[in-house]
Protein backbone atom coordinates (compact mmCIF):
# COMPACT_ATOMS: atom_id res chain seq x y z
CA UNK A 1 0.00 0.00 0.00
CA UNK A 2 1.27 3.08 -1.07
CA UNK A 3 1.69 6.82 1.47
CA UNK A 4 -1.04 8.12 -0.73
CA UNK A 5 -3.33 4.87 -0.30
CA UNK A 6 -2.89 4.56 3.46
CA UNK A 7 -3.89 8.52 3.74
CA UNK A 8 -7.19 7.87 1.59
CA UNK A 9 -7.95 5.29 3.81
CA UNK A 10 -7.54 7.21 6.94
CA UNK A 11 -9.44 10.31 5.46
CA UNK A 12 -12.74 7.68 4.51
CA UNK A 13 -12.15 5.91 7.64
CA UNK A 14 -12.33 9.76 9.75
CA UNK A 15 -15.26 9.81 7.75
CA UNK A 16 -16.95 6.85 8.84
CA UNK A 17 -16.06 7.83 12.47
CA UNK A 18 -17.74 11.12 12.07
CA UNK A 19 -20.86 9.36 11.19
CA UNK A 20 -20.77 6.67 13.75
CA UNK A 21 -20.97 10.10 16.59
CA UNK A 22 -24.43 11.06 15.61
CA UNK A 23 -25.94 7.92 17.26
CA UNK A 24 -24.42 9.25 20.13
CA UNK A 25 -26.98 8.49 23.06
CA UNK A 26 -28.97 6.95 20.85
CA UNK A 27 -27.42 3.31 20.52
CA UNK A 28 -26.52 2.46 23.93
CA UNK A 29 -25.92 -0.96 24.49
CA UNK A 30 -24.69 -1.32 21.39
CA UNK A 31 -21.84 0.46 20.09
CA UNK A 32 -21.46 3.90 17.85
CA UNK A 33 -20.77 2.72 14.31
CA UNK A 34 -20.69 3.93 10.89
CA UNK A 35 -19.40 2.74 7.33
CA UNK A 36 -18.88 4.67 3.85
CA UNK A 37 -19.12 3.11 0.52
CA UNK A 38 -16.45 3.99 -1.85
CA UNK A 39 -15.80 3.28 -5.49
CA UNK A 40 -13.06 4.78 -7.56
CA UNK A 41 -11.89 6.65 -4.91
CA UNK A 42 -15.65 8.74 -4.56
CA UNK A 43 -18.30 7.86 -1.68
CA UNK A 44 -21.31 6.37 -2.94
CA UNK A 45 -22.97 5.76 0.17
CA UNK A 46 -23.30 6.47 3.86
CA UNK A 47 -24.52 5.03 6.72
CA UNK A 48 -24.66 4.70 10.39
CA UNK A 49 -25.92 3.25 13.49
CA UNK A 50 -28.77 5.74 14.15
CA UNK A 51 -30.78 3.74 17.21
CA UNK A 52 -30.77 0.53 19.24
CA UNK A 53 -33.03 -1.97 17.53
CA UNK A 54 -32.62 0.07 13.75
CA UNK A 55 -30.06 -0.91 11.03
CA UNK A 56 -26.55 -1.13 11.57
CA UNK A 57 -23.99 1.41 9.50
CA UNK A 58 -23.53 -1.28 6.82
CA UNK A 59 -26.95 -2.21 6.29
CA UNK A 60 -27.98 1.50 6.44
CA UNK A 61 -25.21 2.59 3.71
CA UNK A 62 -26.11 -0.34 1.48
CA UNK A 63 -30.20 0.97 1.74
CA UNK A 64 -28.63 4.39 0.18
CA UNK A 65 -26.71 3.02 -2.13
CA UNK A 66 -27.41 3.90 -6.20
CA UNK A 67 -29.07 1.34 -8.65
CA UNK A 68 -25.58 0.36 -9.36
CA UNK A 69 -25.07 -1.06 -6.37
CA UNK A 70 -21.74 -1.97 -4.36
CA UNK A 71 -20.23 -4.17 -6.40
CA UNK A 72 -16.25 -4.29 -6.84
CA UNK A 73 -16.95 -1.32 -3.82
CA UNK A 74 -14.94 -0.74 -0.97
CA UNK A 75 -16.85 -0.21 2.65
CA UNK A 76 -15.22 1.51 5.70
CA UNK A 77 -16.75 0.80 8.90
CA UNK A 78 -15.60 1.53 12.02
CA UNK A 79 -16.16 -1.87 13.89
CA UNK A 80 -15.72 -4.98 12.85
CA UNK A 81 -19.47 -6.05 10.95
CA UNK A 82 -21.32 -9.01 13.21
CA UNK A 83 -21.69 -12.17 11.95
CA UNK A 84 -24.92 -13.17 13.99
CA UNK A 85 -28.66 -12.81 14.09
CA UNK A 86 -29.63 -10.53 16.95
CA UNK A 87 -32.02 -7.47 16.20
CA UNK A 88 -30.89 -7.27 12.76
CA UNK A 89 -29.50 -9.78 10.10
CA UNK A 90 -25.33 -10.11 9.77
CA UNK A 91 -23.85 -7.29 8.59
CA UNK A 92 -21.06 -9.74 7.46
CA UNK A 93 -23.08 -11.43 5.07
CA UNK A 94 -24.67 -8.61 3.67
CA UNK A 95 -21.44 -7.64 2.31
CA UNK A 96 -20.98 -10.74 1.25
CA UNK A 97 -23.96 -10.50 -0.72
CA UNK A 98 -23.24 -6.62 -2.32
CA UNK A 99 -20.12 -8.36 -3.48
CA UNK A 100 -18.16 -5.62 -2.00
CA UNK A 101 -14.35 -6.06 -3.36
CA UNK A 102 -13.14 -4.96 -0.03
CA UNK A 103 -13.80 -4.06 3.57
CA UNK A 104 -11.40 -1.58 6.00
CA UNK A 105 -12.08 -1.98 9.69
CA UNK A 106 -11.20 0.01 12.41
CA UNK A 107 -11.03 -1.89 15.04
CA UNK A 108 -12.10 -5.56 15.93
CA UNK A 109 -15.29 -6.19 18.14
CA UNK A 110 -14.32 -8.44 21.56
CA UNK A 111 -17.78 -9.43 21.68
CA UNK A 112 -17.71 -13.22 21.44
CA UNK A 113 -21.21 -12.99 20.30
CA UNK A 114 -21.31 -10.65 17.59
CA UNK A 115 -17.54 -11.12 16.67
CA UNK A 116 -16.09 -13.31 13.62
CA UNK A 117 -17.00 -10.94 10.74
CA UNK A 118 -14.16 -10.35 9.69
CA UNK A 119 -13.76 -14.22 9.18
CA UNK A 120 -16.38 -14.31 6.94
CA UNK A 121 -15.86 -11.82 5.19
CA UNK A 122 -11.97 -13.58 4.09
CA UNK A 123 -13.23 -16.68 3.60
CA UNK A 124 -16.02 -15.40 0.88
CA UNK A 125 -12.64 -14.06 -0.66
CA UNK A 126 -13.39 -10.13 -0.30
CA UNK A 127 -10.10 -8.40 1.15
CA UNK A 128 -10.13 -6.90 4.09
CA UNK A 129 -8.01 -4.34 6.28
CA UNK A 130 -8.13 -3.85 10.17
CA UNK A 131 -6.59 -0.95 12.24
CA UNK A 132 -7.20 2.27 9.94
CA UNK A 133 -7.47 5.11 12.29
CA UNK A 134 -7.66 1.84 15.39
CA UNK A 135 -7.01 4.40 18.49
CA UNK A 136 -9.96 6.99 17.89
CA UNK A 137 -12.83 3.79 17.11
CA UNK A 138 -11.91 2.33 20.39
CA UNK A 139 -12.00 5.78 22.15
CA UNK A 140 -15.26 6.50 20.54
CA UNK A 141 -16.83 2.85 22.06
CA UNK A 142 -14.55 2.75 25.09
CA UNK A 143 -17.14 1.85 27.83
CA UNK A 144 -19.27 -0.88 24.94
CA UNK A 145 -15.27 -2.10 24.61
CA UNK A 146 -14.79 -2.65 28.19
CA UNK A 147 -17.98 -4.30 29.19
CA UNK A 148 -17.63 -6.79 26.19
CA UNK A 149 -14.10 -7.71 27.82
CA UNK A 150 -14.99 -7.61 31.53
CA UNK A 151 -17.78 -7.86 33.61
CA UNK A 152 -16.19 -6.40 36.99
CA UNK A 153 -17.91 -2.58 37.41
CA UNK A 154 -18.74 -0.50 34.58
CA UNK A 155 -16.44 2.17 32.65
CA UNK A 156 -16.20 5.38 34.50
CA UNK A 157 -15.57 9.04 33.16
CA UNK A 158 -14.89 11.12 36.62
CA UNK A 159 -15.68 14.84 35.32
CA UNK A 160 -14.46 17.75 37.67
CA UNK A 161 -14.57 21.80 37.51
CA UNK A 162 -11.78 23.53 38.46
CA UNK A 163 -11.57 27.36 39.51
CA UNK A 164 -8.82 29.75 39.23
CA UNK A 165 -7.26 28.69 42.41
CA UNK A 166 -7.74 24.54 41.54
CA UNK A 167 -10.48 24.44 43.31
CA UNK A 168 -13.67 22.29 43.23
CA UNK A 169 -16.07 23.83 45.59
CA UNK A 170 -15.95 26.51 48.16
CA UNK A 171 -15.09 25.24 51.89
CA UNK A 172 -18.43 26.54 53.47
CA UNK A 173 -20.62 24.55 50.73
CA UNK A 174 -22.08 27.21 49.06
CA UNK A 175 -22.98 26.85 45.17
CA UNK A 176 -21.12 28.90 42.77
CA UNK A 177 -20.92 27.87 38.59
CA UNK A 178 -17.24 27.66 37.70
CA UNK A 179 -17.79 26.95 33.69
CA UNK A 180 -19.74 29.11 30.96
CA UNK A 181 -22.53 28.27 28.84
CA UNK A 182 -20.05 26.15 26.25
CA UNK A 183 -18.32 23.94 28.93
CA UNK A 184 -21.90 23.22 30.06
CA UNK A 185 -23.58 21.95 27.03
CA UNK A 186 -20.42 19.66 26.84
CA UNK A 187 -21.23 18.17 29.92
CA UNK A 188 -25.32 17.56 29.11
CA UNK A 189 -23.50 16.06 25.79
CA UNK A 190 -21.51 13.66 27.90
CA UNK A 191 -24.46 13.04 30.13
CA UNK A 192 -26.05 11.94 26.98
CA UNK A 193 -23.40 9.17 26.56
CA UNK A 194 -23.83 7.56 29.84
CA UNK A 195 -25.96 4.97 31.56
CA UNK A 196 -26.01 6.80 34.98
CA UNK A 197 -24.88 9.96 36.37
CA UNK A 198 -23.02 9.09 39.98
CA UNK A 199 -22.67 12.14 42.81
CA UNK A 200 -22.33 11.96 46.11
CA UNK A 201 -24.80 12.73 48.93
CA UNK A 202 -22.78 15.80 49.85
CA UNK A 203 -23.67 17.17 46.47
CA UNK A 204 -27.09 17.05 46.35
CA UNK A 205 -27.07 18.29 50.17
CA UNK A 206 -25.06 21.16 49.19
CA UNK A 207 -26.51 22.09 45.14
CA UNK A 208 -29.91 19.56 44.89
CA UNK A 209 -28.94 19.67 41.39
CA UNK A 210 -31.60 17.54 38.72
CA UNK A 211 -28.66 15.37 37.03
CA UNK A 212 -30.86 15.12 33.77
CA UNK A 213 -30.18 16.12 30.20
CA UNK A 214 -31.22 19.39 28.88
CA UNK A 215 -28.52 21.23 26.96
CA UNK A 216 -28.28 18.62 24.30
CA UNK A 217 -30.86 16.31 22.34
CA UNK A 218 -32.80 14.03 25.00
CA UNK A 219 -30.88 10.60 25.08
CA UNK A 220 -32.96 6.95 24.21
CA UNK A 221 -32.98 6.45 27.70
CA UNK A 222 -32.35 9.18 30.35
CA UNK A 223 -29.06 8.26 32.66
CA UNK A 224 -30.34 6.62 35.88
CA UNK A 225 -29.28 9.48 38.62
CA UNK A 226 -27.33 7.73 41.04
CA UNK A 227 -26.51 8.67 44.76
CA UNK A 228 -23.28 7.14 47.06
CA UNK A 229 -25.23 7.92 49.69
CA UNK A 230 -23.85 5.61 53.04
CA UNK A 231 -27.09 5.83 55.42
CA UNK A 232 -29.77 6.74 52.34
CA UNK A 233 -30.11 10.47 53.90
CA UNK A 234 -31.18 11.63 50.48
CA UNK A 235 -33.81 13.98 50.93
CA UNK A 236 -37.62 13.70 49.90
CA UNK A 237 -37.37 17.14 49.24
CA UNK A 238 -34.35 17.26 47.23
CA UNK A 239 -35.32 17.27 43.29
CA UNK A 240 -34.19 13.82 42.61
CA UNK A 241 -36.62 12.23 45.23
CA UNK A 242 -39.53 14.58 43.50
CA UNK A 243 -38.82 13.46 40.17
CA UNK A 244 -37.98 10.29 40.65
CA UNK A 245 -40.90 8.41 38.96
CA UNK A 246 -39.85 10.26 35.51
CA UNK A 247 -36.16 9.61 35.92
CA UNK A 248 -35.17 6.79 37.27
CA UNK A 249 -33.27 7.55 40.73
CA UNK A 250 -31.05 5.20 42.85
CA UNK A 251 -29.30 5.65 46.53
CA UNK A 252 -26.24 3.42 46.87
CA UNK A 253 -25.74 2.50 50.69
CA UNK A 254 -24.47 0.49 53.18
CA UNK A 255 -25.92 0.91 56.26
CA UNK A 256 -29.13 2.76 55.92
CA UNK A 257 -32.08 3.41 58.33
CA UNK A 258 -34.78 1.17 57.64
CA UNK A 259 -37.40 4.06 57.83
CA UNK A 260 -35.38 6.60 55.77
CA UNK A 261 -35.00 3.60 52.87
CA UNK A 262 -38.80 2.80 53.48
CA UNK A 263 -39.73 6.39 52.68
CA UNK A 264 -37.19 6.80 49.57
CA UNK A 265 -38.18 3.48 48.53
CA UNK A 266 -41.76 4.60 48.68
CA UNK A 267 -41.14 7.88 46.69
CA UNK A 268 -40.19 5.64 43.86
CA UNK A 269 -35.96 5.44 44.68
CA UNK A 270 -34.17 2.66 44.35
CA UNK A 271 -32.00 1.65 47.56
CA UNK A 272 -29.53 -1.02 46.85
CA UNK A 273 -27.43 -1.83 49.62
CA UNK A 274 -23.60 -3.08 49.64
CA UNK A 275 -20.50 -3.23 51.88
CA UNK A 276 -18.46 -0.68 49.51
CA UNK A 277 -17.92 1.03 46.40
CA UNK A 278 -16.29 -1.81 44.63
CA UNK A 279 -19.78 -4.05 45.43
CA UNK A 280 -22.31 -1.00 44.27
CA UNK A 281 -19.92 -1.00 41.07
CA UNK A 282 -20.26 -4.62 40.67
CA UNK A 283 -24.04 -5.07 41.20
CA UNK A 284 -23.99 -2.39 38.96
CA UNK A 285 -22.11 -4.02 35.97
CA UNK A 286 -24.05 -7.03 36.57
CA UNK A 287 -27.36 -4.56 36.30
CA UNK A 288 -26.26 -4.03 32.65
CA UNK A 289 -24.78 -0.21 33.35
CA UNK A 290 -21.33 -0.29 30.96
CA UNK A 291 -21.14 3.70 31.42
CA UNK A 292 -21.33 5.78 34.67
CA UNK A 293 -20.52 9.71 34.38
CA UNK A 294 -19.73 10.41 37.73
CA UNK A 295 -20.08 14.53 38.80
CA UNK A 296 -19.06 14.25 42.31
CA UNK A 297 -17.42 16.53 45.01
CA UNK A 298 -13.92 15.63 46.64
CA UNK A 299 -14.65 12.92 48.75
CA UNK A 300 -16.21 11.00 46.62
CA UNK A 301 -14.19 11.95 43.88
CA UNK A 302 -10.76 10.67 45.65
CA UNK A 303 -12.69 7.27 46.64
CA UNK A 304 -13.00 6.51 42.79
CA UNK A 305 -9.46 7.87 42.17
CA UNK A 306 -7.68 5.88 44.49
CA UNK A 307 -9.92 2.80 43.87
CA UNK A 308 -8.58 2.81 40.66
CA UNK A 309 -11.94 3.07 39.27
CA UNK A 310 -10.99 6.06 36.70
CA UNK A 311 -11.25 4.72 33.45
CA UNK A 312 -11.50 8.47 31.79
CA UNK A 313 -10.84 12.01 33.78
CA UNK A 314 -12.36 15.25 32.31
CA UNK A 315 -11.00 18.24 34.15
CA UNK A 316 -12.67 21.93 33.03
CA UNK A 317 -10.80 24.49 33.68
CA UNK A 318 -11.69 28.00 34.57
CA UNK A 319 -10.32 31.41 35.61
CA UNK A 320 -13.01 32.14 38.09
CA UNK A 321 -11.56 32.47 41.56
CA UNK A 322 -13.75 30.99 44.72
CA UNK A 323 -11.83 32.69 47.30
CA UNK A 324 -9.32 31.79 49.88
CA UNK A 325 -11.86 29.41 52.17
CA UNK A 326 -12.01 26.35 48.91
CA UNK A 327 -12.19 23.13 48.88
CA UNK A 328 -8.76 21.61 46.92
CA UNK A 329 -8.62 19.37 44.19
CA UNK A 330 -8.96 16.12 45.36
CA UNK A 331 -6.80 15.88 47.55
CA UNK A 332 -3.09 14.86 47.10
CA UNK A 333 -4.86 12.79 44.35
CA UNK A 334 -4.93 14.93 41.62
CA UNK A 335 -1.85 16.25 41.10
CA UNK A 336 -0.19 13.15 40.35
CA UNK A 337 -2.75 12.42 37.86
CA UNK A 338 -2.28 15.90 36.56
CA UNK A 339 1.01 15.44 36.30
CA UNK A 340 1.08 12.46 33.83
CA UNK A 341 2.18 9.21 36.08
CA UNK A 342 0.02 6.41 34.96
CA UNK A 343 -2.42 9.03 32.60
CA UNK A 344 -2.38 10.20 29.20
CA UNK A 345 -3.86 13.23 27.60
CA UNK A 346 -6.54 12.27 24.93
CA UNK A 347 -8.01 15.58 24.27
CA UNK A 348 -7.47 19.39 24.79
CA UNK A 349 -10.36 21.60 24.04
CA UNK A 350 -11.00 25.15 24.22
CA UNK A 351 -14.70 25.95 25.58
CA UNK A 352 -15.38 29.80 25.74
CA UNK A 353 -13.21 30.87 28.33
CA UNK A 354 -12.83 27.67 29.86
CA UNK A 355 -10.01 24.79 28.74
CA UNK A 356 -11.32 20.64 28.80
CA UNK A 357 -8.87 18.30 29.06
CA UNK A 358 -9.44 14.43 28.55
CA UNK A 359 -7.06 12.25 30.77
CA UNK A 360 -6.92 8.20 30.25
CA UNK A 361 -5.54 5.71 32.78
CA UNK A 362 -3.15 4.16 31.32
CA UNK A 363 -2.89 1.60 34.72
CA UNK A 364 -3.85 -1.90 33.91
CA UNK A 365 -6.95 -2.75 34.91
Amino acid sequence: MTPADAAQDAAFMRRALDLARRGWGQTAPNPMVGAVVVRDGEVIAEGFHARFGGPHAEAAALAALPKKGARDAVVYVTLEPCAHHGKTPPCADALIKAKVRRVVIACTDPNPVAAGGIVKLRSAGIEVDVGIEQQAAEELNAPFLRAARRRDRPFITLKLALSAEGAIARADGRQQWLTGPQAKREVHRLRAGADAILVGIGTVLADDPALTVREWPEPRVAPWRLVLDRRARLPLTSQLVKTAREVAVGVLAERPDPSTMAALTAAGVEVSVAPDLGGHLRALRSRGVQHILAEPGDRVATALLEGGFVDRLIIFRTSVPLGPDTLAAVGKVLPPVEGGAGWSVLAEQDLGADRMTIYRNDAPR
